[in-house]
C-alpha cells in the first residue's frame, strides 16, 4: 500500500508575558473579581525574561535545539537549570518576542484593527524587515502605515472597548473591536483570534524555510486549533487555514478548519493523511496557532509556590503531509486508532480503544513501538497546580495495558515506561501538545535509524463545550518508509467492473437469440 508521508515539521513559540497579564482568562477573571487581589499585584514579579523563555530547556526542545531524551537528563526544577547560550533560532522554528508579535499581528490584520504607537511601530518594523521568513511578506508595507500616539491609543482603550497592547510596562497598541455590537467581531475576540493566525503565519513560514516546500505547491491546509472565527450569526463559520494561506503565498490551496478540542491535530493529521493517500491532494499542510486565553492559567499557583509563571508561551506548529516518496516516514492508515462514541469513558477504556485496538489490527504488541507521544504538557507547569505528571500517567496506563495484554511482565512495568515515553515539554495550550510536538523528532529518529516506529496521539476533553460528556481520542502510527513506492498501473476497477457487466450483458443476449 502506499501510505502517506510526513516529510517536514516546524514549530514555533512566542513570549507573551503582557498577553498573559491582561488578555489570559485567569487573569481576567481575576480582575472581574478583585482589581487589588494579591494574586494580580504579586504576579508580575513572577514573569521571565525573553532570555530566561529561550534558554527554558523545554522551550529549546519544542523548537528542536535538543531532543526529549537529553531534556531528561536536565535535573529537575528545569526553570533553575537553564541552557547556556540557548538560541531563538531553532532546528524546526524559532521563538519569538513579543513586540516583533504585535508587528506581525499588524501584517496579518486584513481590516486595520490593530493599531500600534509611532515609536514602537518604527522599531518592530526594522526588525521584522530582517527577520529571515518573515521579509518577504508583502503585508509587512502595512508598518509603513499610519501610526498613532500613545494619547489616541489610551482613548480607544478607555472609550471604545479596544483591547491594550503592552511592552515593557508600556502602552504600545490596542485592538479594535470589529463591530460595534457583534459580541463575535468583540476586541477580546478578535485579538484573540489575531494572535491564533499570527502565530500560524509564522510557524508555515518556518515550515516552508525548512523544507523543500514551497507556497504555491501546498494544495490543501486544515487549522486545527481551539479558536473560533465568524460573526454572530454564524460564530464558528472560519477559514484560518485560507486566511493563513493567503498571508504565506498559498496561490493554489485551499483548505478548512477541524475542531475537536485537544483532539483536533489528531484528526486533522488523519485527514491530510487520508486526502493525500486517495489521490485527491498531493501536498497537505496540517497547522494550528496558539492561544492567547490560556496563558497563564496555573499562574495562582505558580506565584503561591514562588515559580515563574511558565505559562507566557503561545505555541504554534505545522506538519507536511504528502505522497510517499520512498524516504520520509509512513502514516500507517490501516492502523488509525479512534475512541468511538460507545467505547467508553473510563482511563483505561480510551486508551485501549486508540491504542491497543489499532496495534493489534495490524499484529503489533504495545513494545513494537518505539516511542509514544500522548499529552506532551511540560509537568513543572502542571504538577504545581495539581494536575500531575500528564504524560507519565499516560505512559503508564499504556504499560498497564501491556502487562495486561501479556506483551511484558509486571515487573518490567517502570522499565517499559522508561524505553518508550519522554519528558513533557510543550506549553500548556491545549491541542499544541496533543501528540503533535514529537512528529519533528519523530521523523528525524526514524530517518537515523533510531527508532522505527512513533505513536502520536490526541485525545480531548468534549464535555468542555457543554453539549456531551464524551471524551475524544485519535492515534496514528508513524513508521520507517520500506522503501518501495507502489506505481499506477493504471488499473481502474470501476472500469473494470463495467466491462465484466457489459460482458454478462452480452452473454446473457446471446441465449435470448
Amino acid at each position: 500500500m502506499n501510505y502517506p508521508v510526513v516529510k517536514g515539521a516546524a514549530y514555533a513559540l512566542v513570549q507573551a508575558t503582557s498577553m498573559l497579564l491582561h488578555q489570559g482568562s485567569t487573569q481576567i477573571t481575576e480582575r472581574l473579581k478583585n482589581e487589588q487581589s494579591e494574586h494580580l499585584k504579586a504576579l508580575p514579579e513572577h514573569l521571565r525574561s525573553f532570555e530566561e523563555a529561550v534558554s527554558y530547556p523545554p522551550n529549546q526542545a519544542y523548537i528542536g535545539n535538543i531532543t526529549p531524551d537529553q531534556l531528561k537528563e536536565i535535573a529537575h526544577p528545569w526553570y533553575e537549570n537553564p541552557i547556556a547560550g540557548a538560541s531563538r533560532d531553532g532546528k524546526y522554528g524559532e521563538i519569538m518576542p513579543e513586540d516583533e508579535f504585535f508587528g506581525l499581528m499588524k501584517m496579518v490584520d486584513s481590516f486595520d484593527l490593530v493599531i500600534l504607537e509611532e515609536a514602537f511601530q518604527a522599531g518592530v518594523k526594522e526588525k521584522l524587515e530582517s527577520h529571515p521568513v518573515l521579509k518577504d511578506i508583502k503585508e509587512i508595507k502595512k508598518l509603513e502605515s499610519t501610526a498613532h500616539s500613545a494619547d489616541e491609543i489610551q482613548k480607544l482603550v478607555d472609550e471604545h472597548d479596544a483591547q491594550p497592547l503592552y511592552f515593557a510596562g508600556k502602552l504600545v497598541g490596542c485592538v479594535k473591536k470589529a463591530h460595534e455590537f457583534d459580541e463575535a467581531l468583540s476586541s477580546e475576540v478578535m485579538l484573540g483570534n489575531l494572535a491564533n493566525k499570527a502565530s500560524a503565519v509564522l510557524v508555515l513560514k518556518q515550515l516552508l524555510a525548512k523544507t523543500d516546500l514551497k507556497p504555491e505547491q501546498v494544495d490543501y491546509i486544515i487549522e486545527c486549533s481551539e479558536e473560533a472565527c465568524g460573526d454572530m450569526n454564524q460564530r464558528g463559520g472560519g477559514n484560518f487555514a485560507k486566511a493563513i494561506g493567503e498571508i504565506c503565498g498559498c496561490i493554489n490551496a485551499t483548505g478548512s478548519d477541524t475542531r475537536s478540542f485537544c483532539a483536533g491535530p489528531a484528526h486533522a493529521l488523519v485527514e491530510a493523511a487520508a486526502l493525500v493517500q486517495s489521490g485527491i491532494y498531493s501536498n497537505v499542510v496540517v497547522l494550528g496557532g496558539g492561544c492567547t486565553a490560556k496563558l497563564g492559567m496555573n499562574s495562582r499557583d505558580h506565584v503561591k509556590k514562588g515559580m515563574p509563571a511558565l505559562e507566557d508561551m503561545i505555541g504554534a506548529f505545522a506538519v507536511h503531509i504528502s505522497e510517499n516518496d520512498g524516504v520520509n516516514p509512513v502514516i500507517r492508515t490501516d492502523a488509525i486508532g479512534r475512541h468511538r462514541i460507545g467505547s467508553g469513558a473510563s482511563p483505561q477504556a480510551v486508551m485501549t480503544a486508540i491504542v491497543t485496538d489499532p496495534l493489534e489490527k495490524i499484529g503489533y504488541k504495545i513494545t513494537d513501538i518505539d516511542r509514544y507521544a500522548p499529552e506532551l504538557q511540560n509537568p513543572e507547569i502542571t504538577e504545581p497546580a495539581g494536575a500531575g505528571n500528564v504524560p507519565m500517567a499516560n505512559f503508564k496506563m499504556i504499560s498497564a495495558l501491556a502487562v495486561k495484554r501479556g506483551d511484558i511482565e509486571k515487573a518490567d512495568l517502570m522499565k517499559v515506561v522508561d524505553s518508550f515515553g519522554m519528558p513533557g515539554f510543550a506549553p500548556t495550550q491545549g491541542h499544541i501538545p496533543s501528540g503533535v510536538p514529537f512528529i519533528g523528532h519523530a521523523r528525524d529518529m526514524i530517518l537515523e535509524g533510531k527508532i522505527e516506529r512513533a505513536m502520536i496521539i490526541g485525545k480531548g476533553s468534549l464535555f468542555l463545550g457543554r453539549l456531551t460528556n464524551l471524551f475524544d481520542g485519535v492515534s496514528m502510527i508513524m513508521e520507517k518508509n520500506s522503501g518501495v513506492v507502489e506505481v499506477d498501473t493504471g488499473f481502474d476497477q470501476e472500469q473494470l467492473r463495467k466491462m465484466i457487466a457489459e460482458a454478462m450483458r452480452e452473454f446473457a443476449k446471446s441465449f435470448r437469440e
